[in-house]
């Protein structure tokens, strides 16, 4: 993978949650997950109560984060590619995720794991002047 490729995932670090593009029965959606990168995969953890995980599960997706909402002066979005895995991550990868909320959308949380090796990652910046952060659109 391109150094400028290897930089924005690791961009993903900053951040704790994107979403993952797919398609359900021939339909486009997104879906919140939680991230974290780990030997150069992206490892996400979702509601498996939605099923959305199944549909992602052997194809390829799209997924992106980003700090947009920061108010930093310094925004970014990364965005990448790649085939999605089920995955049962080892202790320690599960322990690299903050707490699991409780519910979503009044259901139980049940946690999902996916492991996506990225292809064709790609890197937006946007910078604004320091003294102009606090206007900078939010």
């Amino acid at each position: 993978m391109p150094i400028e490729e290897q930089r924005a995932i690791a961009l993903l670090s900053r951040v704790s949650y994107g979403r993952v593009a797919a398609s359900m029965r021939a339909l486009p959606f997104l879906a919140i997950a939680r991230h974290i990168v780990s030997d150069g995969c992206v490892i996400l953890r979702m509601h498996a109560g939605h099923g959305h995980h199944e549909a992602c599960m052997g194809s390829v997706v799209a997924y992106a984060a980003d700090n947009l909402a920061s108010g930093d002066a310094h925004l970014w979005s990364v965005q990448f590619t790649g085939t999605a895995e089920l995955t049962v991550p080892a202790p320690d990868v599960v322990a690299q995720f903050e707490t699991a909320p409780d519910r979503v959308n009044g259901e139980p949380y049940e946690a999902v794991y996916l492991r996506i090796k990225p292809q064709f990652a790609t890197l937006d910046r946007m910078e604004y002047n320091a003294a102009e952060t606090a206007t900078a659109p939010q």
